[in-house]
């Protein structure tokens, strides 16, 4: 099961926080929040496994 560990305010922040927890070992999804606007400027989930959210949660909380 995925679960939402952050909502970025932009496809900009959800790669960069991707790129992070990708580099760190996590598995990450990015699901666009409702309909996607100009520039790519719609909310972005940042998903992990269940069992990852803990420690995915340090990570960003680091950044």
């Amino acid at each position: 099961m995925w679960t939402v560990v952050y909502i970025a305010p932009n496809k900009k922040e959800a790669e960069k926080l991707e790129k992070r927890l990708t580099a760190e070992g996590f598995l990450v999804k990015l699901r666009p929040i409702g309909p996607q606007q100009a520039s790519n400027t719609c909310s972005i989930e940042i998903l992990v496994p269940e069992s990852e959210v803990d420690e995915a949660l340090e990570i960003i909380n680091s950044i």
